[in-house]
């Protein structure tokens, strides 16, 4: 497979993948596994997005970002960003880097809010709320395209499917992703470059308000800072097929 190819004319593509490979590679340094690289590395601690640290803990609100690039194991990461050099390279190079990277990120915002609001106290880690959020958008590429589309369309209900029947799967962040990508994917894809760029703005500014709504309303604990215990649930993990 030429890599290269995978990622051409999809920069922000590349870098996402490249940040979330770096950050998997110094968290299972860090915890000496590669099975388990979040609960024995500190970088990995500090970016798991928990309801309870999110809410003024170390790192904060930060791992609402932060959660979307840090991956549980081999098996994570590999298919979050396969799904990404499939989808998202073609999502980029249809509406612009610009408009994806902000598409993504409200992806991102959007899949960690909805995992606040039902899942507040299960920590929650992986990409693959952005990738629900970029399939949303791949509909509207395909109509916008007039192709077929049975494919975009089997593709998302296959992966909602499995997010209902898999146990340990983010159901909610998948969902909250695929929410956001679908409000967004028809100002998104439009032919108007203004049009394009002022929806994946409103879009990252209403995942983000969001996100602010439910860190000031969600039910904070009292947890130590700095290495979450591993007394804590089990974590979820944000995958996709």
């Amino acid at each position: 497979m030429n890599v290269s190819r995978l990622f051409h004319r999809a920069p922000v593509s590349a870098a996402i993948a490249l940040a979330c490979l770096a950050v998997y590679a110094l968290t299972a340094m860090q915890a000496k596994s590669l099975t388990n690289p979040v609960w024995g590395s500190t970088l990995g601690t500090r970016m798991v997005l928990y309801g309870p640290l999110a809410s003024g803990a170390e790192w904060g609100w930060l791992r609402t970002i932060a959660a979307a690039f840090l991956h549980v194991d081999p098996t994570h990461i590999f298919v979050n960003l396969f799904m990404l050099a499939l989808i998202g390279t073609e999502v980029e190079r249809f509406v612009g880097s610009g408009p994806y990277v902000l598409v993504y990120g409200a992806g991102v915002l959007g899949s960690s809010a909805s995992v606040l609001a039902m899942n507040f106290d299960t920590p929650t880690a992986g990409a693959s709320g952005a990738m629900y959020a970029l399939m949303g958008v791949l509909v509207a590429v395909a109509y916008r395209r007039r192709t077929d589309l049975r494919a975009p369309l089997a593709l998302v209900v296959l992966n909602v499917v499995f997010s209902l029947v898999t146990p340990g799967v983010s159901l909610w962040g998948h969902l909250g992703g695929l929410l956001v990508g679908a409000a967004a994917a028809w100002p998104v894809t439009s032919p108007r470059a203004a049009t394009r760029s002022i929806g994946a703005v409103v879009a990252l500014l209403a995942a983000a308000a969001w996100v602010v709504v439910e860190l000031s309303t969600g039910y904070p604990q009292v947890v130590p800072t700095g290495i979450i215990p591993q007394a804590l649930p089990t974590m979820w993990i944000d995958t996709i097929v």
